[in-house]
This record gives C-alpha cells, structure tokens and sequence, in this order.
C-alpha cells in the first residue's frame, strides 16, 4: 500500500466522522434516488413575556426578519460564549 494512501483513508474516515449527516443522505440517495434534507428544524414551545413577544414581532415584521432566524442566532451566540 503507497504511503499516500494511508494517509487519505484516514482523511476520509475522519471526514465521515465529522459529518454522518451527510453520508447518511448520500446513502439514502443511492438506495431511493432521491435526496433527503440535510438539516431539520425542531418546533420548540417555551414562555416569553407577552410585551416583549409582541414588540419582537413587530421588530420582526417591519425589518423583513423571520423570529425564528433570530433566535437560532442568539441560542448559537449564547453556546459559543459558555464553550
């Protein structure tokens, strides 16, 4: 076996590891030909206060962005800073 080849089987196999994801809807297009989503969302249900709901949304609404987008980004910020 060359020297090289080692070397990218065990690129290939930490690129595996670090995104099965991927690999698992390659495998699912192979199988059924068609290609499942990459990335899922989740609906969460949690309590905000009714005040400031409302003026997030209108914030929201009137600068054209998606609540949702929004708060994803914060919950990434916040994990980022404790890790």
């Amino acid at each position: 076996m060359p020297s090289g080849e080692s070397e990218i089987v065990q690129r290939a196999r930490k690129i595996v590891r670090e995104n099965p994801e991927v690999f698992r809807a390659l495998e699912e297009y192979d199988r059924t030909r068609k290609l499942p989503k990459l990335s899922y969302k989740t609906r969460a249900t949690f309590t905000i206060d009714a005040d400031l709901f409302r003026k997030f949304r209108i914030f929201c609404q009137k600068e054209g962005y998606a609540m949702s987008k929004i708060v994803e980004k914060l919950v990434r910020e916040e994990i980022r800073k404790k890790n």
